[in-house]
């Protein structure tokens, strides 16, 4: 990896290519990059490569082709929570930190300033088979955050939860990006996931060596919903308000291009 220059680019990946065997690419030509504050994400089907591409991306593997560029420590939560079940919920928050050298005291402190903001007061003392999965996905969140900051990346961290759950959760993470200013790239194959939660969608092809078509903006494809007030309202001078949705169709585009090749 190598510093990013531009400093509102806080990742950026060039035309990373991976080969697990001699002639059996996994990934081609992968270009992306995330700027801060955005919440960006990767849809692709399973098998399509998707935790390679952030294996490497977190510097957990080397690319073959190409190289990727960062400006500040990133974390890495995975699939599942990972947490250490004969520790108490505030010792798995902290590890990062103690790993770090951060005196235990010290580090508890700054956990504890967080636990309210992350739905866990009152839950650092229990043990991590105590908590609901939510709550441990929190608490997993909740420790990547205190061991790199602003800068996430998240690898289907929902995918394990109860279709009622993940939905919750992912309501909660919008809320908590926004409040926290946080940088997001997340990987998913649930297009919904990705519609609710992204500014920008990167869709990862089905073929082998899987490429990305160029970014969906969701900017570009939100439709206005106008919402007026009452009549009485309207007589007061109050002015219409407008509310945005994804476009129609939006979902149907995203599938197609999970089975569009891009070999040629």
């Amino acid at each position: 990896m190598t510093i990013c220059r531009d400093n509102n680019v806080v990742l950026r990946a060039k035309g990373l290519g991976r080969a697990f065997k001699q002639d059996s690419w996994v990934l081609r030509d992968i270009s992306l990059e995330l700027r801060r504050g955005e919440f960006a994400a990767v849809l692709g089907l399973s098998g399509s490569g998707k935790t390679t591409l952030f294996n490497i991306l977190a510097g957990l593997d080397q690319p073959d082709l190409g190289s990727v560029e960062v400006n500040e420590t990133i974390g890495y939560m995975m699939q599942k929570d990972l947490l250490l079940p004969w520790k108490r919920i505030i010792d798995n928050i902290t590890l990062p930190l103690i790993i770090r050298g951060v005196a235990r005291r010290e580090a508890e402190r700054r956990a504890l300033l967080h636990l309210p903001t992350f739905g866990l007061e009152g839950l650092e003392r229990s043990w991590p088979a105590q908590l609901s999965g939510g709550e441990r996905q929190r608490a997993a969140l909740l420790r990547t955050y205190l061991h790199a900051g602003t800068i996430m990346l998240l690898d289907e961290p929902f995918a394990g939860l109860d279709a009622i759950t993940r939905e919750n959760m992912q309501q909660w993470l919008k809320n908590i990006c926004n409040e926290l200013k946080l940088t997001v790239l997340l990987i998913t194959h649930d297009i919904e996931e990705a519609i609710n939660l992204a500014d920008t969608i990167y869709v990862l092809s089905s073929d082998r060596p899987a490429g990305l078509h160029p970014p969906l903006k969701m900017a570009d494809y939100l439709v206005s919903i106008s919402n007026k007030y009452s009549d009485e309202n309207h007589i007061a001078g109050s002015k219409s308000q407008s509310t945005y949705r994804p476009a129609p169709g939006l979902k149907q585009q995203i599938r197609e291009l999970l089975y569009t090749s891009l070999l040629t």
